[in-house]
This record gives structure tokens, sequence and C-alpha cells, in this order.
């Protein structure tokens, strides 16, 4: 059908002069011949089917002199009453019937124009509904549908329409309009498709007159839902269904009009967003338009954002407009790399605000599961996902058939689909406020630590911290498969990771705080103390998320282990202060003397980071940490790695950071002079070493990578 619309619409783009309502009046009439004045004979329509108080049909008895154009418009001439129904001829013998066919047709189609132009003036809801049939027996007098005359009325109204002034003429012509949908819609919707391209006033307040009359708007809603599933991507069919939906929906009240396929409109825009962002891939999809914008907007995608959001607030779920409006739902939905997430983000809000949909959505997705189209598969596997969060919705379809298809999922070789699954597994298991299905969802989860996909990883360490929060987590099993997956995640080059990793240590350690401060659970004790020294340096993350997710989970470690570090970590975390740093290196080497040289090497890794802050953040702490460490634990092979990478280091080009290794190493050799010891040690050798000085502390120029502050966080004035 698109392609019908569009190769007919093209074809008109000559003036449409002849198609006014008088002119046709004036052809068909001219067409009949000066031979056939006779009215016409024929079977009529039976008007009180439609409306029991329906004013009879002009008949056609007018001539063509008596039709005088006025404003654009004719009008039957004053003084012409129409007949009534008993004035009609009986029909015709057997044998003239055939002969009389020809001629009955272009009486009604007369009849029709006669009758349109009159309403015009003198119209009423009875005659408009008359109209309809009227229309009937003219198109299918030959038992085949004559679309074109249908065409060619509603071009007619439409180069009126904006002539006519606003009042009782402009609304006749419109419930004209909606008389010919009432029996027509896909022509009507055909003839107005074309003509919504460049937007019009004239053509939109057609689609929203058609979207008031309660008795065609859920006709040509269907109509324009199936225009826009035939065409694929950024097509001008589509694009001109979306601004009529958009147009329609709009109206008050037009919304009820949807009962019976509100899912399915809904997952059409929404999976027809996903083949814009995918086949369209031009910049201007990423405008979205706001709500209060009354405009026509710029982009395909903004048409169809601005018809899902008419959907959904003429329903009454504003408040899912809202909060994907507040999470930035909408322009996840426009982008190629992130309409997932925001058809998750759209499930959530209507879990949440709209669960009236549901079953009805549930539904509706279950065949798009197995489509053969990856974009709407995946679109519908997101939208499942999404809606497991709901359990009275997964309890619709059994729970080990949706278990069997989200482990089929994580076997995909699509990343994407991977992922979804394991949102799934991890809504399915955790929705109900109690851990299940422990024994299918662990082993994923751990798995997808390993993942190279950033979402997949993400997700699995989210799941993993709602895991530690439920009241029966298996805490130990836990942190005995974390203690060697989640150190290098600390360390990870994608930012999202970093933070995710640091807050589920973070979780951990304050689930476990008792046992921790009873010396009890030794793997989780051993994994703080192996995150301890990236935890620090992640402080001075260039990504503000992952600096602050280190800084609560040190909290909460000093919570658990009683180090009383809490201020003085707070002040590195904002002032970057060497003083408070050099407070925390002197109680962790105090109280871990033996886990010195493990914070010595972690910490000389660091140095090679590719990043200018943690490199000057590394040598900083290797200063403080070499300065408070006693010359009995630090072994000479490591103090002359780390002579060499502090040499090296010397000549960074970052003046900070060769700046800091030079201070840095000046420790180290101070340090390596103190493990100088006398072959035979006597009194007078004890009294000297007692005697010796102190070593002087690093001194360390005033770092210029700041860390975040009130000024630039808040918007806030500086502190003097």
């Amino acid at each position: 059908m698109a392609g019908g619309v569009w190769g007919r619409g093209r074809g008109r783009e000559a003036p449409v002069g002849a198609l006014t309502l008088s002119a046709l009046a004036e052809g068909i009439q001219a067409s009949q011949g000066q031979a056939q004045g006779s009215p016409s004979s024929g079977p009529q329509p039976k008007l009180r089917e439609l409306e029991p108080e329906a004013e009879p049909r002009v008949l056609a008895t007018t001539t063509a002199s008596e039709v005088e154009p006025r404003n654009g418009a004719a009008v039957l001439p004053a003084g012409r009453e129409p007949c009534s129904p008993g004035c009609v001829q009986k029909p015709a013998p057997e044998g003239a019937r055939q002969a009389l066919q020809s001629s009955w047709e272009e009486g009604a189609l007369m009849d029709l124009a006669l009758y349109v132009t009159a309403c015009l003036e003198e119209a009423g809801l009875s005659g408009t509904q008359a109209t309809a049939f009227t229309l009937s027996s003219a198109l299918e007098a030959r038992g085949e549908r004559l679309e074109q005359q249908v065409h060619a009325l509603v071009l007619g109204l439409l180069a009126q329409v904006p002539s006519l002034a606003e009042g009782r003429t402009r609304r006749a012509a419109l419930r004209v309009l909606s008389a010919l949908a009432l029996e027509h819609s896909q022509d009507v919707v055909c003839a107005l498709l074309p003509h919504s391209l460049p937007p019009d006033r004239a053509t939109a307040e057609l689609w929203r007159s058609l979207s008031r009359n309660q008795r065609v708007n859920g006709q040509v809603l269907v109509q324009l839902l199936w225009v826009l599933k035939c065409a694929a991507g950024p097509e001008p069919e589509a694009l001109a269904a979306t601004r009529a939906l958009g147009e329609m929906l709009a109206v008050s009240g037009c919304v009820g009009a949807t009962r019976g396929f509100y899912p399915h409109l809904l997952l059409a825009l929404v999976t027809h967003l996903h083949q814009l962002a995918h086949g369209a891939g031009s910049p201007e999809n990423r405008t979205v338009w706001g709500p209060s914008h009354r405009g026509p907007p710029h982009s395909h995608a903004s048409c169809t954002v601005e018809a899902l959001k008419a959907l959904l607030t003429g329903d009454g779920s504003r408040m899912v407009v809202t909060c994907m409006e507040q999470a930035g739902g909408w322009r996840r939905l426009v982008g190629a790399h992130t309409h997932l997430e925001g058809v998750l983000l759209l499930a959530s809000a209507m879990v949440a605000h709209a669960d009236h949909h549901l079953r009805g959505l549930f539904a509706d997705l279950l065949p798009r599961l197995r489509s053969a189209g990856d974009l709407q598969r995946l679109t519908a596997m997101a939208f499942f996902t999404g809606l497991l969060q709901s359990p009275p919705t997964s309890r619709l379809l059994r729970e080990d058939v949706i278990l069997d298809w989200l482990r089929t999922w994580q076997r995909d070789p699509e990343p994407a689909v991977r992922w979804l699954g394991l949102l799934g597994l991890g809504h399915l298991a955790l929705s109900r406020g109690k851990v299940r299905h422990v024994s299918t969802l662990l082993p994923a989860l751990l798995g997808a630590l390993g993942e190279g996909d950033a979402r997949l990883v993400g997700s699995a360490l989210g799941a993993l911290r709602r895991l530690l929060l439920q009241p029966r987590a298996p805490v130990r099993l836990l942190s005995a498969e974390l203690r060697p997956r989640l150190p290098p995640l600390l360390d990870d080059a994608r930012e999202s990771v970093r933070a995710a990793a640091a807050g589920l240590l973070g979780t951990l350690v304050r689930r476990c705080r008792g046992a921790l401060r009873a010396g009890l659970h030794r793997p989780l004790r051993t994994l703080v103390l192996q995150s301890l020294v990236p935890l620090l340096l992640r402080l001075h993350d260039p990504s503000r998320d992952a600096a602050e997710s280190a800084q609560w989970t040190l909290a909460r470690c000093d919570q658990a282990l009683g180090w009383g570090l809490l201020e003085d970590m707070a002040t590195v975390a904002h002032y970057d202060s060497p003083e408070a740093l050099s407070r925390v290196c002197r109680r962790l080497v105090r109280q871990y003397p033996s886990r010195v040289p493990c914070f010595l090497s972690q910490t000389q890794g660091y140095l090679r980071s590719p990043q200018d802050p943690l490199r000057r953040a590394a040598a900083v702490l290797l200063g403080f940490l070499v300065h408070h460490a006693s010359p009995g634990r630090v072994s000479q092979d490591l103090l002359d790695s780390l002579f060499q990478d502090l040499g090296q280091l010397q000549s960074d080009p970052e003046p900070a950071v060769a700046a800091a290794a030079r201070v840095s190493a000046q420790q180290a050799a101070l340090l390596a002079r103190g493990r100088c010891r006398p072959r035979r040690p006597n009194l007078r050798s004890l009294f000297r070493r007692c005697a010796r000085p102190p070593r002087p502390p690093p001194c360390f120029p005033d770092s210029p990578f700041q860390p975040r502050s009130l000024v630039g966080r808040w918007g806030c004035p500086g502190l003097c």
C-alpha cells in the first residue's frame, strides 16, 4: 500500500483547480451529456441504517447551470430543496438494467459532488453521514472501488479548507472528510499522506479533524500503523505516517481509539526508532525537541519521539514521559549504540507508572522475540528484559521457559544479546525480594566479568552488588570468587567498569563489616589489602565517578578495619594534601609491615600509567611509603628496581611528574643507606644507630592536577 500511495501522489503535482468541489460537479455533469438529462434510476441507499433522522440526499435533477461557484465552493441555489426518498423512481426493467447502470453511476457521483458543496453551507450531522452512503453507491456500482474519485474529493477539500472562514462552513467541510473516511479510510489516508511532507497547517488540520471523530479515528490510526510497519527505515512514507500519528495522538481523547492495538502501536514506534538509528545515521537524529515546543520537528526521529510522547501522555502515563526525560531516555532511544538502553529505561518507567499495559505488551512481545529482523528482535528482547522487573508480568509465562530463553541468549555470539540475557536473569532472580536460581545466576555473573563488552561487565557488577544486598546472599562464596577477579577490574581501561568494581568491593566490605571487625573473614581481608593501593591512587582518577566510588569504598574499609583514617582520606581525595597522605602511609606501614613490599610493587606499576595524574600520584605515594618503611622490610632487588623506574620517570615530559620522581628517588636513596650495616655489630655501632637522626620527610611541589572542587562541581564561589 505504501508504494502505491507515493506513486500516485507524485503524479499529481499539477495544480488541483479541477479537483475543487464545484469543478468536480461541473465535470461530472458535462460528462453525462445533454442527452442524459433524465434522473438516474437504480437502487438507492437506505440512509436510515446509519442515522434514524438522516436527511434525504440530493437527487440528480440539478443542471450544470444551477451550480455557481462561490469562494471556491459550489452551493445549491436558493429555494432548492432536497427531494424525499419517496420521489425516487422504481427500478428499471431487467432488459434495461445494464443500459442504465453507467448513467446511474455518473448521477450518483454528481449527487455526491453537489451534496458535498451544499454541505459547506447547510450541512448537519445527518447530512454528512448520508454522504458516506452516497459515496458507497457511486464507488461500488460496478462491484469495484474507484478510489481515484475519493482521492479527487480529498484533494478538493485540502485545497479549499485554507480559504474557508472559521465557523460553520469550515466545520462542515471537515465533517465531509470524516464521512468519506467512515467508509473509505484507506483511500482517505492514501490521499492525505503525500501532502504531509512538507507539513502544512491545512493537512495538519485535516488529520486533527479525523482524530476528533470517534467513529473514524480508530480506522485511520490502523491505516497509519500499517503504513509505518510496511515502510522500512527513513522512507518518506514512514515519515509522513509518523507526522500524521503525532498530529492525531496529540488530540485529547484520540488515544482511547487505540484500545485493542495500543501495545502494537507503541512497539511499532519504538522499533521504528531503532530502524532510524541504524538506517539514517545522520546527526539530526540526535535532535529531540522538548515537550513545550509547538513547531514541526526537524528530523524523522524527533517526529517519532513526539508521537511516542503523545501516545503515552494521552493514555495518562505522563510520569513515564517525565521519567524518560530525567534519565535521558529519549536521547538514548534515538542513538544507534544506546537505543537498547533507552528501551530498558522505557520498560522500567512503564513497570513503575503504567502497569495497566504490561500484560498486553508482554503478549505482543512473545512473537517478536523470534522475529527474523535483527532490529525488531533486539528491541523486543530489551522490552522483554525490562518487563521482567515486574513479578506479576513475569508470572504470565512459566519460569522454566523464561530461564531457558535467557540461557540461550547468553550463548549468543552477539554481545548485545548476551548482555540482555544477563540483565534478564538478574531481574528474574532478584526481583521478588529473595535470591533465587543461584546455581544459574552466579556462574553467569562471574563469567561475564571477563567479557570484553563494557555493558556486559557493568551489568554483571551491578547484579552482583544487588545480590549482596539480599538478606541471604552467599557472601563467603562471593568473597572467595571475587578475590582473583575484582582487583584487575579496578585498573580497567573503561571508566564505568572501574567505578562499578570499586563500588562492588565497598558493598562487600559493608556487608561483612562485623566479621572484619572481629578478625574473621580472611579471604575478604586479603582482598581489601590487595586493593588498597589501587583505591588510594584512584582517588586521582580523571573519571569523577571512579574517583568518588574509590573514596566511598575506602570509607567503608576504614569503618570495617578500624584504621581511623576517614578524615585524612577525604582530605587527600578533595585537596590532594601531602600531609594527610603521609599520615595514611604511616598508619598502613605500621599496621601491616609484612605487606610493605606488596604496597611498593603495586605502586611501582602505576609509574608507567598513560595518565599524567596517576603517574604523579604513584610517585608521591611511593615516596611516602619508602619514607615510613623500615630498611629491613625492603629487599635490595626491590630498591634497585625502584631506582631504575624513578630514574626513567625523571625525564617525563610532564614537569610535575618528573619533579615528584626526583623527590621519591631521594627517599629511596636514604632508605638504601639505612640498609648498610657493619659486619660485626658492637655496642658502639648500636649506639650510633640509635642516635642517628630520622630521615627527612619528602617535600613535593604542589600538584597541577587539583582534584574536583566545589567550584567545578557545584558552581559555588571558591573558598578563601
